[in-house]
This record gives structure tokens, sequence and C-alpha cells, in this order.
């Protein structure tokens, strides 16, 4: 939504202006009247931005080892000067937090929430002084309100509860304590007279036979000149006057082309035009789509239905594109976002511990075809929702929030906070203790006012026996994880839909590690997140798994080769990811979809994030690429009922594919296989036994153990039956991974591709297990993969950034536990 649209050439008086910030002690000034110029040190600042990206670009801040923010006050101050005299209107999209405002002296505004947007009018006459401040927020976290029937350990303020404000920066253990404080979203300071519109609201909607419909309100401002009308896709209707002063319009929209999460199809957008008195104003991209929640058989699931499609929600947590600067802009956005896009992402979930982003993200979030389930900002506390003011303000909140995404199509889920719920209820309270108005009327409520096209969930987690049971509703799916239960347990929990899961302290890549402390230093251990008040760590949960899955000393391991014992955990994170998820995405689990605690990390180290904190994937982003792809190939062991293959086909377009199994003793010599060629539908799956290919019976996963084992690994593959192209792959280890043959000899060689781009050629004489690529120039786009003997595979190489663009490939290919392969580009 547009909440204040200006004539292009009137443009915003505050875009450029030479904003500057001082920091001072608590209720040092109350008003500029007092403000002791010899004692301000100003320097230059941003906006929209924070004060710790401000002081941090002047070398007064550092987010290692940042110096608290909400005990002081932070003052912004610039000149403007207006093109014409007259009466002007401000607009601050979210001012953080507790906020007072002045020109030229003069009161212009007070905030008290860090997401309410504000608009004000103000008459200047000639060149004048704006000038905020940000107030401690110290004495706001003393202040009473009603008592709280739980407590958190998750943030270390507990009057966070009764501020409006983002607990990043207040969770010890995984977050650095960067306090949000400052203009962080934009401002607009423009003439009455040169306002167009206000308060643009743009709905569409796809009917179930195919049209779509257009729905499009609006405030003229004084710069508005009707008649006017609304044109998309080719239809145009006329701006019609409404009983409240907006005027509307209502476009049907025949066949219109609907917009898909990109895994499952196009999503396509379409404009949507101001058009009248020779002037023309692109309003918004929306797309025409129709989401609605599938409960299951039993009534108990969760997943999404896209245009009466099922769709698998992969993806991940977001936390935030800098945690410094808490940018809102499309060029912040981008990269992140690509990212995701490019790991076969179709959601991102903003929980409700984040800050909202912008309607930017929105935006390229409907461009990318990647949906988005967006927390309201509520986490853990119980919340004074039965203090009148405090039930107004989160419901104004909720509806501007919501409102400014009112064109984007990726919005999918809005959900009424993170964790409640869950802490209520493992306090040992009754539901009726934990449940309240808050989720289940006054959020709903201004959610289905703003979004009526949205699903609503009273909280994440939520729908079980126990608000955190995995098998109803959804759940916060730790098993395999923190709670360390064996890989089995992604099955037997039956996960209907997990909005957080697979938590682990991931490892960077070894050029990253290279700058962080030693591996188990304290420095080092600073990086690696953990729960507050426990004797353990998320480096801990991971070791874990490395252990079931190599069998290995890890003390022995860290204490002789650091590498190694690094490497084997980055192994072990892809592999659980991808094993994970197989389960979950089979045909027939019941299971909805899954997101991974979190999707890029906050600060250096080995975070949770799948990303680093500088946008370098780690070997869990290369795990999920594969676990993600919209054409994907699976085996699951079924014990005495043999060897299952799974195949996913979320595209829109069916197509025939041959399947070939393979099983390798040591490694590499066939003893059994077969293929088969099938018809794969669109948007569809199926599973087949492995004995179907092979033509009789064979014990594929060793569960009968008729004498000695006959294979350590199971190669499956699809192909093109045309092109015989690989389209993917798919190993089982029936003896582990640990007892499967070593000593792979392989082959690497670097090659210049049609397009300018670069290629990596691979092949190996027997299985080479998470094989990893190391390039400092070059970015594999597929890694910490296993290599099948008597294949070549092909691996995209991304120049990273920065890179000279007459940089050529030059690294090694390293399997796991074996001898590094150089490799050059001549």
């Amino acid at each position: 939504m547009i909440d204040l649209a200006t004539l292009p050439e009137a443009g915003n008086r505050l875009a450029n202006a030479d904003w500057q910030l001082c920091v001072t002690p608590e209720g040092a000034w109350t008003t500029p009247a007092e403000m002791d110029a010899g004692a301000a040190e100003w320097v230059p600042a941003t906006v929209p931005g924070t004060a710790a990206a401000a002081l941090e670009a002047a070398g007064r801040f550092s987010r290692e080892t940042p110096m608290p923010l909400h005990d002081k006050d932070v003052w912004y101050r610039c000149s403007v000067a207006p093109t014409k005299p007259g009466t002007h209107v401000l607009r601050c999209d979210g001012l953080a937090t507790v906020c007072e405002a002045w020109i030229d002296g003069a009161p212009l505004l007070s905030s008290d929430s860090m997401y309410q947007p504000l608009q004000v009018e103000c008459d200047l006459e000639g060149p004048a002084e704006l000038m905020f401040c940000f107030r401690a927020l110290t004495p706001h976290f003393a202040r009473k309100g009603p008592r709280a029937r739980w407590r958190t350990r998750l943030v270390d303020e507990p009057g966070l509860r009764m501020v409006r404000s983002t607990l990043l920066g207040h969770i010890p253990g995984w977050c650095p304590s960067v306090h949000a404080v400052g203009p962080w979203r934009g401002m607009t300071l423009a003439a009455c007279s040169d306002v167009l519109l206000h308060d643009v609201s743009i709905r569409s909607a796809l009917r179930e036979d195919g049209t779509g419909q257009l729905a499009v309100s609006l405030r003229p401002g004084d710069g508005f000149a009707g008649p006017a009308r609304i044109a998309c896709a080719g239809v145009e209707a006329p701006l019609e006057q409404q009983a409240d002063g907006k005027l509307a319009a209502t476009l049907d929209l025949p066949d219109i082309e609907s917009w898909w999460p990109h895994t499952h199809g196009t999503p396509r957008l379409h404009e949507v035009r101001l058009v009248g008195e020779g002037r023309e104003l692109l309003l918004a991209r929306t797309g025409f789509r129709r989401i609605e929640v599938d409960r299951g058989p039993d009534g108990n699931g969760f997943g999404l239905l896209v245009n009466g499609v099922p769709v698998f929600c992969r993806g991940a947590v977001w936390t935030s594109a800098d945690i410094s600067a808490l940018p809102g802009t499309r060029d912040a956005y981008r990269p992140w976002l690509e990212l995701a896009r490019d790991a076969h992402m179709n959601m991102l979930r903003i929980g409700g511990t984040m800050a909202p982003e912008s309607p930017a993200f929105f935006e390229l979030c409907d461009a990318l075809g990647i949906l988005v389930w967006q927390d309201l900002p509520f986490a853990n506390f119980d919340y004074p929702a039965s203090d009148p003011e405090f039930a107004a303000k989160v419901a104004r909140e909720t509806s501007d929030l919501l409102g400014r995404t009112s064109a984007s199509p990726s919005l999918a889920v809005v959900c009424g906070g993170s964790e409640m719920h869950q802490q209520g209820a493992m306090m040992g309270l009754p539901e009726e203790r934990w449940r309240g108005a808050l989720t289940e009327e006054i959020l709903p409520g201004a959610a289905a006012s703003a979004r009526p096209d949205v699903p609503y969930v009273p909280n994440s987690p939520s729908g079980g026996a126990m608000p955190f049971s995995p098998n109803a509703g959804i759940a916060h799916y730790y098993g395999v994880g923190a709670y360390r239960r064996p890989l089995e347990d992604a099955r037997r929990a039956h996960v209907r839909f997990a909005g957080e899961c697979l938590a682990f302290s991931n490892v960077p890549e070894p050029g990253a590690v290279s700058e962080l402390a030693p591996c188990h230093h304290p420095d080092w251990k600073r990086g690696v997140p953990r729960d507050r008040d426990v004797g353990w760590d998320f480096e801990d949960v991971r070791d874990h798994y490395v252990r079931e899955l190599y069998g290995i000393d890890l003390l022995d391991l860290r204490y002789g080769d650091p590498a190694s014992y690094l490497d084997h955990g980055r192994a072990a994170v892809a592999e659980v990811m991808e094993t994970s998820f197989a389960e979950w995405r089979r045909k027939g689990s019941g299971c909805g979809g899954a997101l991974v605690w979190t999707f890029q990390d906050l600060m250096p180290g080995a975070g949770w994030g799948v990303v680093a904190h500088d946008g370098t994937p780690k070997s869990a982003w290369h795990g999920l690429r594969r676990a993600f792809a919209p054409l994907r190939l699976t085996v699951t062991d079924e014990g005495t009922n043999g060897l299952d293959i799974h195949l996913q086909n979320d595209t829109p377009v069916a197509r025939a594919m041959r399947i070939e199994i393979a099983c390798l003793r040591e490694g590499h010599m066939p003893v059994a296989s077969g293929s088969e060629v099938v018809e794969m539908p669109a948007h569809g799956s199926l599973t087949l036994p492995a004995t179907r290919l092979i033509g009789a019976f064979f014990d594929t996963t060793f569960a009968f153990r008729f004498g000695p084992p006959s294979h350590d690994c199971v190669h499956v593959q699809v192909l093109d039956p045309d092109t015989e192209a690989v389209l993917d792959e798919a190993f089982h280890f029936p003896l582990g991974r640990k007892a499967s043959a070593r000593g792979a000899k392989i082959s690497a060689e670097a090659f210049a591709t049609a397009d300018g781009g670069w290629c990596l050629r691979l092949s190996s004489d027997r299985i080479a297990q998470s094989v990893s690529i190391r390039d400092e120039a070059f970015l594999a786009l597929d890694n910490w993969f296993h290599l099948a003997p008597g294949h070549v595979k092909m691996v995209a190489l991304r120049r990273r950034p920065g890179t000279p663009g007459d940089a050529r490939p030059q690294g090694q290919v390293l399997p796991l536990g074996g001898q590094p392969v150089p490799y050059a580009a001549g």
C-alpha cells in the first residue's frame, strides 16, 4: 500500500537532508531549548537508519562489543527548506521507540511504538530545524502494568512486555546486544498541495474459475486532479466517490495469469496504474492467487493450498539483513532473498522476536516467488492485553503493518506471535491461562480487516494437545536437534508443520573460519548460540550428530586435527538437513512444511544461520538447496520393507523420467541394479520400492542380514530419458556412513562455459562422501555433496563479490576424511 504519494516533480524534502545525531545521558535535556550546544558531540546520521549504524560509521560503536543505547537519549536534527510556503505533511514510517519531535522548537509529534507510522501536518514558511529525541527506555521498562501470568528467560529485560519495541538486541545467547534506536524507517516531508494520494489499498483475489478481481481504494490529496481510472492487465475501471470520501474501483480480470511460489510455477505480477488527466502513476505490482489452509484428513494438520494445489512450504526463519542498521531497502534485501530463492526456499518466516520488514521486502518476495509467514511482533511474554490502551495500540499497529502489504501476493500466513502459548504451557499453566484475547480476538480482528485473503493462526507453535506437540498444528520441532533424538524421530514425531526446526551451530566456510578465533577458544564460543542458563550449547548438539553419523571421538579429532573436526561438523549438518526433509517431503508423510531456524547469522561465528553474517552460504544451505529442489529424488530405509524411492515434482510440467539404481560393493562395484521409466504428473509425487527397479528380492537395507553385507552404498538417480541428463540423485549407506569405502580418487577440471561463466567437472573412481569445493574467488553452487563413481558431475562456479573480473577458478576439492585434489583453470 502507498501511504503517501506526491507529485513526481515535488520530491521529498528529507531525501537529501544533512542529518546529525548526538547521544546524551537519560533526561539531560527535556526540550531543544535546554540543549547545551557545547556539551553535544554531533555525528553524521542517515535517515532512515539507526543510531547504532550512525555511531558505527563514525567509529564510536562496535557490534562485536556494543554499548547500551536504551539507557540514553539520542537526538537527531536536520534543516529543512521548503520549496513553497504553506502547510506540509510529515510522515514517519517507524520511530524506535519512545520519541518526541519539534520543528523550530515547537512540539510536533510524540510516539511510543516502534511499529506505528505517524503522520502530522505543520506550517512551514521558510527554512526550519527539525529535531527528534529518542528517549531512554530504561524508565519505561520499570513501568507497572497488569500482572504477568508467566515470565520468560529468553529476554534480558522483563519490562519489554510493556514497551512496543523489538526483542532484537535483548536476547542473550544468540543475538548481539545492539539496541534498535532511531528513525529506522522512512520519512517524507511534502507540501500538502503536492500530495496526490493517501492510504492507497490494493486487494487482489483469484476465484476458482480463474477470474481475477482487483479492488483499489485511495484518498485523494490536495494535488489530485480527477477524473481518473485504474488500469491492470488491459482492463480499466473508473474511480468513483465513496461515502467516506475515498475513491474506489473494482476490476474483473478474466483468465488472469496467476501468481505462484517459484517452486511451483511463475510468480506473475501485474502492474496497477492510476490513469487520468494526462498522467500515469504506477501504484503497485500485484499478483492474483488464492491461499487456503489444508488441515488434512484428520483435521489436525496444517498446510497451504495455493491456487488449489498443495504446496510443501520449505525455507527458514529470517533474522535481519543487518542487526546494526535494520535496513529496509531493496538493495539491502536483494542479495539475501536471492540466496533464499537460489536454495529453492519458497517460504521465509519473520518471527515475533524479530523486527518487521518494510514493504520492499514483500515486493521482492512477490517478484522472486517466496511466500512470507509474518509473525506479528509479539514473543514469549504475557502481554498486557487487558489494558484498553495497549489493546487499541496493537490493533492499530497490526492494521498498519499488514495494510502496507495489501498488494503483495507473497504474504501467506499471519501469526499472532511466537512461543507465547508454549511459554505459558511449559510453565504448567492450564490452557485458559495462556490463551487469551490478544491472539484470539484483538490481533485476528485487525488482521482480517487488513488482509482478509491471508490465513491467520494464533501462535507459533499451536494446535496440539500441548502447543508444542509436533503431531498436530504448528510445531517448533527440535527433536532432531536440541533434544538429540535419533534421525528416525523426524518421522516418529509425525510433524505436521514446523514453524521452526533443525537448529545447529553451523560452521562457516574455511575462509571465514580463518578470520575467527581458534575452535573452542572463548572468542569462538561467543559466536556459538546457546539457550540461557543451560550447561550446553548448539555446538554440543552438532557434535552429537557427528558422533551418531561417523562414530568418531570428537575430542581426539579436535585435539589432533581441528580442521577435520570442523569439516565433519559441516558434513553432518548437511546430512541431517537432507535426511529430515526427505522424511517430511515424501508422499504420505502428512507434513505440510518446515522452516529451519535460522536463515542468516547476526554476527560472525558458527551461528544458527544457514548463511553466514557476510552472506556466504554454509554447508547447511547447500544441503537444503538439494533437499528443497522442485524436482527431488530421495530414499528412505524402511527396514524389512526395503528401500523406498520417493520422487517429488513440484513444477507445473508433467514429464517422463527414468529412475536408475545401483547397489555398490566397496563403493564402486555394482552387485545389483535396475531402472524404470515413470510418468511424473505436474505438482505430483510418487513412491516405489527399490526392488521394483531391480526386478527381484535384494536386501538393499541390509535388514535381513542373510550372511555378510553385499554392498555398502546404494546410488539412485533420475534422468531425462531423452537427453540422459541427470536430474537428481540420492544415496543410502546401509552399513552407516562410517563404514562406507574411503580412498576415492577424484578428478577435477575447471573450464569456461559458453555464457562466460565457469564450471567444475568432477568424477571419482568410487563413492566420495561430503565432497567440498574450496575456492577463494568463486563460490560453488553445489557443495558438501556425495560423488558417485562412474559419473561426471558438473558444478557451476559463481564469482564471489569483490572478485576481480579477470580472476580464474583455482582451489581444491576435498572428500570428507580424504586428501585434497587441486584444480586451476588454464
